[in-house]
């Protein structure tokens, strides 16, 4: 697998990632979260096929450039089903707070346990684990078989996401963290929203 980081700059400096099976060069673009031409232009430059979008969390700088490269891809986008609060609500996402509202109103959503498969290759997958705390749609995608997940803003290298915001409990996180992400074997390294990557046994 690939898997490609991109730091894009909005408001915040954001991870996005790329999940590419090499073989068939298709695969996922997780978090989209500015900076649209920039992504666009590494996907044609690459020769890859992106089948779908998939976002950790709800917020503004997760979620920037996710219609763009939807309508310029024609492909569909994903959250977790507690996104149907955060994705078309300007002020649970926190874009109203940054002068430039945010409303996504065409996702698609997935339970927690669900299985996201490549089309070209359906033996490459991620699983959705719900992982609230910073806010209350955030999940991780958890690909077993190449020990790595994406954990968007749960976990950071040497820290964890902000709970003092509309949907965080910080007793909640704790929990998601120690008694799912930290289940993952030792070695699978964390994919996150804000910091370089990391591994389970680092932090724990």
């Amino acid at each position: 697998m690939i898997v490609k980081q991109v730091p894009v700059q909005g408001i915040i400096l954001t991870n996005s990632y790329f999940y590419i099976d090499e073989k068939s060069k298709h695969g996922f673009l997780i978090d989209a979260g500015a900076e649209a031409e920039k992504l666009l232009k590494i996907i044609k430059d690459n020769g890859w096929t992106i089948e779908k979008i998939l976002i950790t969390h709800g917020h503004f700088d997760h979620i920037g450039a996710v219609e763009q490269i939807s309508r310029t891809l024609n492909i569909p986008y994903f959250a977790h089903e507690n996104g149907r609060e955060y994705l078309p609500n300007p002020t649970y996402n926190l874009s109203a707070f940054f002068g430039d509202d945010i409303v996504l109103n065409d996702a698609k959503y997935l339970a927690d346990g669900a299985e996201i498969t490549l089309e070209a290759d359906p033996t490459v997958k991620l699983r959705v684990i719900h992982t609230p705390g910073h806010t209350q749609d955030g999940v991780v995608y958890y690909d077993a078989a190449n020990s790595l997940a994406f954990v968007g803003d749960t976990i950071f290298k040497h820290g964890i996401g902000r709970t003092d915001i509309p949907g965080g409990d910080y007793n909640q996180l704790i929990f998601n963290i120690c008694n799912k992400i930290f289940t993952f074997p030792d070695p699978t390294i964390l994919y996150s929203g804000h910091s370089e990557p990391t591994t389970v046994s680092a932090e724990k």
